[in-house]
């Protein structure tokens, strides 16, 4: 449940009011009582010696919508009509939809777009098979793959319950990058058959971004599917979240007067994204990473780890740190958490050096409250929309695929990502940044303006463009 009301439990609710003054002042008054935020107050008219209004309230759960009406409906001369969840209400019909980029008016546009003058198009891809990317939706297109087994923080819960969240992606691509992207949801965990179905639908696809898979089956996959491919491969959940937390963590440190040589960096959480952020950091000259999972910090000590965890054990922590995230934090600079809630405490961050930097990025609830340590971090950062300093991964993916796809790329490198995430970090004016501002709004329009060019750039440098 969210502490705070918020639109993600949005609900229009239908009220029948008498049409009396302070009728709608107890309407609201009541709202509040119960702990819902109005959002607004739309579409009333009256009807006879009543009003009829239409108040869009937040919550905190399904649950707190029906408290909320239960204690508005209980209020003399006010009738709770009907009431109707926003976001279900968003979803009804999916999200996205196809359409057409060409007008078809008559026979002529006709004959170009279809037989007989679309057979010229087929044999000049035919005989010059890069026209693909020009000629046709793949030079646009991704392919978001997923088989549902861990999506958002709501673990094993298969393709179909994943379509929401692979359609909201796709809404994404298009809405902030202008890529057109479509959810490709798989039934099966068995990694050969994921990899060879993305091998089969890649000739449909400039790009695939694999989504929600769990770790360690993801590594394995995304590898072999780069290997096998010449489009870019991009696991959103290890690469996009490295992306924002290394750009997130360069302002953060301008803020508090450090340098990334000089810093000991300690990872809650060795899944996919904590391996990630582990390399991306390494690449852009952290002095030091220390991985902690449930059974405690990563070491070279440590026996039974399966091959990610040991090349952490292999690559990191290399004074041996040993214990709990406790053991691992004393005396760290900067905390980053990818794993899940109240893994850490207000003891464990006062343990830190000064000035310590906290980055509890699990959704929907992070590895600690920030209202808990807001005296004792210099600066914090969640994944939620409502704190500041929110690590989006929104950030990140969309530049990086209309970068690939403005250099014709085959890969994307980790130049390429650090290359994002360095105009990510850009984006927010240095005269603008401050402790609760190392971030640009997941709606800043520049970002992707940046991010492009910036991953183009380094696709040429790296030569991993077709031309190349």
């Amino acid at each position: 449940m969210s502490s705070n009301p918020t639109a993600a439990y949005s609900a229009e609710i239908q009220v029948r009011l008498e049409h009396k003054p302070g009728t709608l002042g107890r309407l609201c008054i009541a709202i509040g009582e119960a702990g819902g935020n109005i959002r607004g107050l739309e579409g009333f008219h009256i009807e006879g010696d009543h009003l009829m209004e239409e108040v869009i309230v937040d919550a905190r759960s399904e649950e707190h919508i029906v408290e909320i009406c239960a204690a508005v409906h209980d209020l003399d001369g006010i009738e709770v009509i009907s009431s109707q969840d926003r976001t279900f209400y968003l979803h009804e019909g999916g999200k996205i939809e196809t359409v057409s980029r060409v007008e078809l008016r008559d026979n002529d546009d006709l004959s170009m777009a279809y037989t007989p003058g679309v057979a010229r198009i087929c044999m000049a891809i035919h005989e010059h098979p890069e026209l693909v990317h020009r000629y046709t939706i793949k030079g646009n297109t991704v392919a978001i793959v997923s088989d549902g087994t861990a999506v958002l923080g709501l673990g094993n819960i298969g393709p179909e319950a994943a379509m929401p969240v692979m359609e909201g992606k796709a809404l994404l691509f298009k809405e902030f990058a202008g890529v057109d992207a479509f959810p490709i949801c798989l039934d099966t965990q068995d990694p050969d058959e994921i990899v060879e179905t993305v091998i089969r639908l890649a000739p449909t696809f400039g790009g695939i971004n694999l989504e929600d898979i769990a770790a360690p089956g993801a590594f394995d996959i995304e590898a072999r599917l780069r290997e096998a491919l010449n489009i870019p491969v991009f696991h959103d959940d290890q690469h996009g979240t490295a992306v924002v937390a290394l750009a997130a963590l360069e302002n953060a440190l301008k803020v508090v007067g450090k340098v990334m040589a000089d810093v000991r960096v300690v990872i809650a959480g060795a899944g996919a994204a904590g391996v990630a952020i582990t390399k991306i950091l390494q690449g852009a000259g952290v002095g030091e990473v220390v991985a902690v999972d449930r059974a405690g910090s990563i070491h070279k000590g440590r026996v039974g780890l399966h091959s990610s965890k040991q090349w952490l054990a292999d690559h990191t922590n290399p004074r041996g740190i040993a214990g709990t995230v406790a053991d691992a934090m004393d005396g760290a600079d900067v905390f980053m958490g990818v794993s899940g809630p109240g893994v850490i405490t207000r003891t464990d961050v006062e343990r830190m050096t000064e000035r310590p930097i906290v980055f509890a990025m699990a959704n929907p609830e992070p590895e600690i409250r920030p209202e808990t340590i807001q005296d004792i971090a210099a600066v914090i950062a969640t994944g939620r929309s409502d704190f500041p300093n929110q690590i989006n991964n929104v950030l990140a993916f969309p530049g990086i695929f209309r970068g690939a796809f403005l250099a014709g790329a085959t890969d994307i490198t980790e130049g390429m990502k650090i290359a994002a995430a360095e105009a990510i970090a850009s984006s927010v004016p240095v005269e603008k940044l401050s402790a609760t501002n190392i971030m640009p709004s997941a709606f800043d329009r520049s970002v992707v303006e940046a991010v492009a060019p910036a991953v183009a750039e380094a696709a040429q440098r790296d030569g991993v463009t077709r031309s190349s």
